[in-house]
């Protein structure tokens, strides 16, 4: 059971060793980068890749690490105890499985995605140490101990918003996915686009690495939002000659919306843009 990447998911080798290295030490796989450099799709190509079932968790500012175990749904209970619901007498009717216990229950051990860890609060990974090394948990209500049948494959996904804590990245395998080269992006535009013209995509990809060296931009644009640039230029059917003529340093490039995302990174532009001609003159 070896990941070598997919027909539609471009892997670098040593993002290969990663994955396979964290399924053969049965360790969760912690995947830091720049956000849109495919570290949740990453999870998705994974389960396709080796045929087993996907679970996703995404996480939010507000989740709390016990909502992957269960949630114990009191408020229910109360109201069907107040219309003399005979389902009141078991509380097992009243524990909702979070995606861990999903993934433990899973008939065939499963890949566990769990999505932007970096969110939720500092106390969140710590939280999930016990269960995600000893692979049980308890549920108090119902005097029961959740076993996982097989491990899962963990992936789980940071942006860098938070330093993890070091007990928890002790039971980590890292990757930190780099931004890729030229060579790498050339190919994963040819999965997305494979009958783009490839004299518009050398352009393309000159201004948007010309564009990423910009300096003073508050965001740099990742592989997504190329790849929604590429889409739109092939829609609008722009010509390589129409984006040679964009300097990435002295005009704002065609389409911009889908490479800039801030009004600071805009302004910054148009500045470029107009202190060039005004040289030029």
């Amino acid at each position: 059971m070896k990941f070598q990447g997919t027909e539609s998911y471009v892997a670098t080798e040593d993002l290969m060793v990663a994955v396979n290295a964290a399924i053969t030490l049965q360790r969760p796989l912690l995947v830091k980068g720049e956000p849109g450099t495919g570290k949740t799709v990453l999870a998705q190509e994974v389960a396709h890749a080796i045929g087993r079932p996907l679970i996703q968790w995404h996480i939010k500012s507000t989740t709390k690490a016990q909502q992957g175990l269960y949630d114990y749904d009191a408020v229910s209970r109360l109201r069907d105890s107040q219309l003399g619901d005979p389902r009141v007498h078991d509380i097992s009717n009243y524990i909702v499985k979070g995606k861990l216990w999903e993934a433990f229950e899973a008939p065939e051990a499963p890949v566990l995605l769990i999505d932007e860890i970096d969110k939720a609060d500092i106390e969140f990974p710590n939280d999930l140490l016990l269960e995600l090394d000893r692979m049980e948990f308890h549920v108090y209500e119902t005097r029961q101990t959740i076993k996982a049948r097989q491990r899962p494959i963990v992936i789980i996904t940071s942006n860098n918003e938070k330093e993890l804590p070091d007990a928890f990245l002790r039971r980590c395998f890292f990757h930190y996915i780099r931004f890729p080269e030229r060579e790498v992006m050339q190919r994963i535009v040819d999965v997305h686009f494979p009958n783009v013209r490839q004299d518009l995509v050398r352009e393309a990809l000159t201004l948007f690495y010309d564009l990423r060296e910009v300096p003073g931009l508050k965001k740099k644009p990742s592989t997504s939002e190329l790849l929604d640039w590429i889409k739109l230029l092939m829609a609008e059917d722009l010509t390589p000659e129409q984006l040679r003529a964009s300097d990435a340093r002295s005009v704002i490039p065609p389409l911009h919306g889908a490479l800039l995302k801030s009004e600071q990174d805009v302004h910054l532009f148009e500045r470029l843009a107009f202190l060039a001609r005004r040289d030029g003159r």
